[in-house]
């Protein structure tokens, strides 16, 4: 991959997540995108994104306000919430991010479901982490991938979620190299 552009990508815990989570989320982050990564804890209430009849929280309006919150030298912020996440076409969502946009968010509320073996700790940080990775990956412009083992597949359900891996295909990983570069360029020439 070419020189990273000179900017910051935020892993942003609402909440109160472990931090060997977010370390890893960190490290996996600078892996996939190769672009300084750093925690940035954000301490609102989501109250105003509550649906009181469902019992969740509205994703896109969390998003909305998100890219308001972070500092202007974030150019790109994965939120981790513990709520239950939801748009109103779906009965939850996992994440949801905006398509080349700034913002992306992950719930972990769901992703805590069905670990009851030794190693569920483990699990539940690499589902975190997958879901991560790809919400990250839809602001740098990536689509669903129709490869089940791309980290950019879309998931109906853990098993889909514990079934990719921690990777993008060959394909995804070319586009992902053409966006950054496009970026890199924009960058580049915008002024400061």
């Amino acid at each position: 991959m070419t020189d990273p552009p000179p900017y910051t990508i935020a892993v942003v815990p609402i909440g109160h997540l472990k931090n060997e989570l977010l370390g890893r989320i960190k490290r996996e982050i600078y892996r996939v995108f190769q672009h300084q990564t750093e925690v940035i804890p954000l301490n609102q209430d989501l109250t105003f994104a509550l649906d009181p009849a469902r019992s969740q929280y509205h994703s896109t309006v969390i998003l909305e306000k998100l890219a308001l919150w972070i500092p202007p030298h974030i150019a790109k912020a994965v939120a981790i919430a513990e709520v239950d996440l939801f748009i109103p076409i779906l009965t939850h969502v996992y994440g949801e991010a905006q398509m080349g946009g700034k913002t992306c968010i992950v719930s972990t509320f769901r992703l805590k479901e069905g670990l009851f073996q030794l190693d569920g700790n483990q699990i539940y940080y690499h589902r975190v982490i997958k879901e991560s990775i790809h919400e990250l990956g839809h602001t740098f412009n990536l689509r669903h991938c129709p490869d089940q083992a791309c980290i950019m597949h879309y998931c109906r359900t853990l098993m889909d979620v514990d079934r990719k891996s921690h990777h993008m295909c060959r394909y995804c990983q070319v586009l992902l190299e053409d966006e950054t570069k496009r970026l890199a360029k924009y960058e580049a020439v915008s002024p400061a």
